[in-house]
C-alpha cells in the first residue's frame, strides 16, 4: 500500500509542479548536528542568531516533530533563461539573483505543499502533515541529499544529475511510513568552478561556506554597514549572488522554470542603480510588492544601491549617492558617502 501511494504521490507532486521528489526518515541525517555546531562555533552565521538559537531542532529534524516519520523533499526548478552573470558587465545596472526577480517563491511553493499534502491526507485520513518552505529550523538540502535529489556540491548547494542546480526545495513531513530511496551518488571531481567564482572567497575549503563573507548574507541578511574590504568585490550586486551556481557545469542538465511566476520580470532583469536610489519606503514597498526583496526594507536595499553606485566608476551616478548623504538612516548616508567618496577618486 505504502509503495502504491508514493508513487501516486509522486505523480501528485509532478501535476502541481515539482519535477522531482524523494523520501527520507527524519534520522538520515545525524552528520547535521555537528556540522551546524562547527558552523556556528567559528562564528560563520554572522548575525544570523536564529541559526544558533534552534540548533536543536535545526540539528535533528526527528526532534522537531517526533511523530513523524517520513520526509518528502521536492524540488521545483527556477532556472534562468540567460545566464546571470551577464548583467555584471553593466555597472550602472543592478544584478539582483534570479528568484528573485518575480514573486517570492516562499508563497508558490508553500501552496503547491499544502496541495499535495491535503491529497495525501485524502488518500490516508489518519495521516498527519507538515510542510516547510526554507522558514523553519529545517535542513533543506542534507534532507534532499539523503532522499536522493541530489548531493551538496563544494558551493554547499544541491546538485542534481537531472536537475542542475537551479531549483527550490520543499518538505512535508508525514507521521506515514513511506519506501525511502536512495543517496544520489554524485560527484564534484576535481571541478572548483563554484569557488573561485565567489568574488568574496566566501568558501574557507570545499563544502564549507563563511556566510559572513558571502554576498547573499550580506545584503540580504546582514544590517548595518558591510566592511570596507567586501564592498569593491560587491560589485553591482544589490540583492543575492548567483555566481556560484552559475558557474557549476552540471547546470547543463538544468531544467526550464515551468512557473511563468519564476520568470524575470523586465523591470527587474537590469534596472538602474539611478532608479533604484530615489526609492522612499512607500515607493520601495509598491514596487517589490509580491517580491522576496520586499523582506530586507528600503534601508537595507538602498544601502546595497549604494554600494554598487560607488563600484560603478559612473560619475553621472554622484548626484544619486549625494543626495542620501543625509538620509535619516544612518547606515545609507554612510554608504552614500563612502559611494561618493569612490565615484570622486577619494
Amino acid at each position: 500500500m505504502s509503495a502504491d501511494l508514493k508513487a501516486k504521490l509522486l505523480d501528485k507532486a509532478r501535476e502541481e509542479g515539482f519535477a522531482e521528489m524523494g523520501v527520507c526518515r527524519p534520522t538520515d541525517v545525524p552528520e547535521i548536528a555537528a556540522r551546524l555546531a562547527e558552523f556556528v562555533d567559528k562564528g560563520r552565521h554572522g548575525q544570523m542568531g536564529w541559526m544558533a538559537e534552534r540548533m536543536h531542532w535545526r540539528g535533528a529534524p526527528d526532534a522537531l516533530w517526533p511523530e513523524a516519520k517520513s520526509v518528502i523533499m521536492l524540488a521545483e526548478p527556477y532556472s534562468p533563461d540567460v545566464d546571470p552573470r551577464a548583467i555584471l558587465e553593466h555597472p550602472d545596472r543592478a544584478a539582483i539573483s534570479v528568484y528573485a526577480q518575480n514573486r517570492d517563491y516562499h508563497d508558490i511553493v508553500k501552496k503547491r505543499l499544502k496541495r499535495v499534502g491535503r491529497w495525501l491526507i485524502e488518500q490516508a485520513p489518519e495521516a498527519q502533515i507538515k510542510v516547510f518552505v526554507d522558514t523553519a529550523p529545517v535542513m533543506e538540502k542534507p534532507l534532499a541529499a539523503a532522499a536522493g535529489l541530489g548531493w551538496q556540491g563544494k558551493h554547499t548547494n544541491l546538485l542534481s544529475r537531472d536537475l542542475g542546480n537551479w531549483f527550490f526545495l520543499g518538505s512535508i513531513f508525514t507521521t506515514i511510513e513511506l519506501p525511502t530511496d536512495a543517496r544520489a551518488k554524485g560527484t564534484c571531481g576535481s571541478c572548483t568552478s563554484c569557488l573561485t567564482a565567489c568574488p568574496t572567497d566566501a568558501f574557507p575549503a570545499p563544502y564549507q561556506l563563511d556566510a559572513r563573507r558571502c554576498i547573499s548574507y550580506l545584503t540580504i541578511e546582514h544590517h548595518g554597514p558591510v566592511d570596507l574590504d567586501l564592498r569593491e568585490n560587491m560589485g553591482n550586486r544589490i540583492y543575492g549572488c548567483d555566481d556560484c551556481l552559475a558557474a557549476c557545469p552540471w547546470n547543463k542538465f538544468a531544467v526550464e522554470a515551468s512557473d511563468i511566476r519564476y520568470h524575470a520580470r523586465d523591470d527587474l532583469r537590469a534596472p538602474k542603480l539611478a532608479e533604484l536610489a530615489v526609492l522612499d519606503d512607500t515607493a520601495f514597498r509598491a514596487f517589490f510588492s509580491g517580491s522576496p526583496i520586499k523582506r530586507i526594507g528600503r534601508d537595507r536595499f538602498v544601502r546595497n544601491v549604494l554600494y554598487a553606485i560607488g563600484n560603478s566608476g559612473d560619475a553621472n551616478l554622484a548626484p544619486s549617492a549625494a543626495m542620501l548623504t543625509s538620509d535619516p538612516d544612518p547606515t545609507v548616508a554612510e554608504a552614500a558617502t563612502w559611494a561618493l567618496g569612490r565615484l570622486k577618486g577619494q
